[in-house]
C-alpha cells in the first residue's frame, strides 16, 4: 500500500520563493481529483433518501447535487487542459501505477450524477416522462462503457503497467466498482420506470451487481492479505480503508433497491405468484447477513485513522485525495442503514441511519476544507506530491 500516494510520509511544506506555474501544476491534475464529485454526487443521494426529512431538506439536497455537477465539469475541464499542455503524461495516466487505478473514480462520478438526477428530477421531483425515457437510455449506456472500462482497466494494469508485482491498495477497488455501481443506478430508477422495460433493467443491475461483489471478493482477500503482511498503510493515504467498505454496503442497496421494484403481476413473476414476496424476504435476510461485514470493514478503517492520531507515535496526516474516501462508501453504508431499517419497520435503525447522514454531512465539510488549504498550500497538484509522482521519476 506503500505505492498509494508517493511520498504520503515525506510531504514537506513548499520553501519560501517555491513558484510553481498553473500550467505545471495542471500537469499533475490526476484522476484521483474525482473522487471528490464521486462523494459529493453520493451525498446528494444520501440527503434525499434520508428518512427523517424536515422542511428545505430538498432544496439543500437539490444544490448539492447542482455544485456537483459544476464541479464535474471544472474537474473535466481540468483534466483537458492537463491533456493539452502534457498530452505524452495523460496517456501514462491510463495505465501507470497508482494514478491509473483512480480512473474508475471518473465513471462513479457519471453515476452518481445519473442517480441524483433520478432522485431529484424523478423519484421526489417534478419531472415527467421524458426525464424517466432519457435516464433509461443513459443506464443502458453507462452499463456498457463501465463493463468494457473495468475489463480494459484491469487488463490494461496486467500488460502495460511498467513494474511488477504492482503493490495492492484499496484503489484496487474503483475499476470494479464503477461497474458495480451499475446496479446501484438500476435500483434507483426501475421503480420508476415501465413495467416492459423494468425487468430487463432489474436483471441487468442484479447481473452487474454479483459481478462486482464477486470481484471485490477476491479483492478484499488481498486487502486483508497485505494488511497481515505490510500492516497499516501510510496516515496520509488510511482514509482509503474505507473504499472496501462499499463493496458490502452498495451490495445491501442494491438488493433491497431492486426488489421493491419488481412488478408482481408481469411476466415471469406474474406466472409464479409469491415469488416477487419471497425474494423481498431474502434481500432482507441478506442484507442483514451482509450489513455486519460492513461495519467491521467500517470499524477496522476507523481505528487505523485513531491509531495514527493518538499517542504514544501520534502520526501527522497531510491532505491526501484519498480522503475523499471518508465520504463515498460511507455513503453506502449509510444507505445501505436506511434500506434494512425501512424494510423491517424499525424507527431506531432509521434514526441511526438518519444520524450517520448528518455524519456524512459533517465529515464532506471538514474533507472538501482540508482540500481547498491543500490546494493553496501546494500539498496537492505540484510536483512530486500526487498519485503521478513515479510517472516523472526519469525527467
Amino acid at each position: 500500500m506503500d505505492e498509494e500516494r508517493n511520498c504520503s510520509d515525506e510531504q514537506k511544506e513548499p520553501e519560501h520563493g517555491d513558484k510553481v506555474g498553473i500550467r505545471e501544476r495542471l500537469k499533475h491534475f490526476t484522476w484521483a481529483w474525482f473522487t471528490s464529485t464521486m462523494s459529493t454526487g453520493g451525498l446528494a443521494i444520501a440527503l434525499a433518501e434520508t428518512p427523517h426529512k424536515f422542511r428545505g431538506l430538498y432544496t439543500i439536497g437539490v444544490i448539492v447535487y447542482l455544485f456537483n455537477i459544476v464541479l464535474f465539469v471544472m474537474l473535466c475541464a481540468c483534466m483537458t487542459m492537463r491533456s493539452i499542455i502534457s498530452p505524452k503524461h495523460f496517456k501514462r495516466s491510463f495505465y501507470h501505477p497508482p494514478e491509473a487505478f483512480y480512473f474508475g473514480s471518473f465513471w462513479l462520478s457519471v453515476c452518481v450524477i445519473l442517480g441524483g438526477t433520478q432522485v431529484y428530477g424523478v423519484t421526489y421531483g417534478p419531472c415527467g416522462a421524458w426525464l424517466t425515457t432519457t435516464l433509461r437510455i443513459l443506464y443502458y449506456t453507462y452499463a456498457a462503457l463501465s463493463l468494457l472500462n473495468s475489463i480494459q482497466q484491469y487488463f490494461t494494469f496486467v500488460t502495460r503497467t511498467p513494474t511488477h508485482p504492482i503493490p495492492f491498495a484499496p484503489s484496487w477497488f474503483l475499476a470494479g466498482y464503477s461497474a458495480m455501481l451499475t446496479g446501484t443506478l438500476a435500483s434507483l430508477i426501475a421503480s420508476s420506470q415501465p413495467v416492459h422495460h423494468r425487468v430487463p433493467i432489474l436483471i441487468s443491475g442484479l447481473a452487474y451487481q454479483g459481478f462486482g461483489w464477486l470481484l471485490s471478493c477476491i479483492l478484499l482477500v488481498m486487502y486483508l492479505y497485505t494488511l497481515m503482511e505490510t500492516g497499516l498503510p501510510p496516515p496520509a493515504v488510511r482514509p482509503g480503508m474505507f473504499i472496501p467498505v462499499g463493496t458490502t454496503a452498495y451490495t445491501i442497496v442494491v438488493l433491497i433497491g431492486l426488489v421493491r421494484a419488481i412488478p408482481a403481476e408481469y411476466g415471469w413473476f406474474g406466472e409464479n405468484p409469491g415469488a416477487a414476496q419471497v425474494l423481498r424476504t431474502m434481500a432482507l435476510f441478506v442484507s442483514v447477513f451482509l450489513w455486519l461485514f460492513s461495519f467491521w470493514l467500517f470499524a477496522l478503517a476507523v481505528l487505523a485513522i485513531i491509531a495514527a492520531l493518538i499517542p504514544p507515535k501520534p502520526a501527522k496526516m497531510p491532505f491526501a485525495l484519498p480522503w475523499w474516501a471518508f465520504v463515498f462508501p460511507n455513503v453506502g453504508f449509510t444507505l445501505s442503514t436506511v434500506c434494512i431499517g425501512q424494510e423491517m419497520g424499525s424507527e431506531g435503525i432509521l434514526w441511526v441511519g438518519s444520524a450517520m447522514t448528518v455524519l456524512l454531512v459533517a465529515v464532506w465539510l471538514f474533507t472538501a476544507g482540508m482540500c481547498v488549504r491543500a490546494v493553496v498550500l501546494g500539498r496537492i497538484c505540484w510536483p512530486g506530491r500526487d498519485e503521478d509522482g513515479g510517472m516523472f521519476k526519469d525527467e
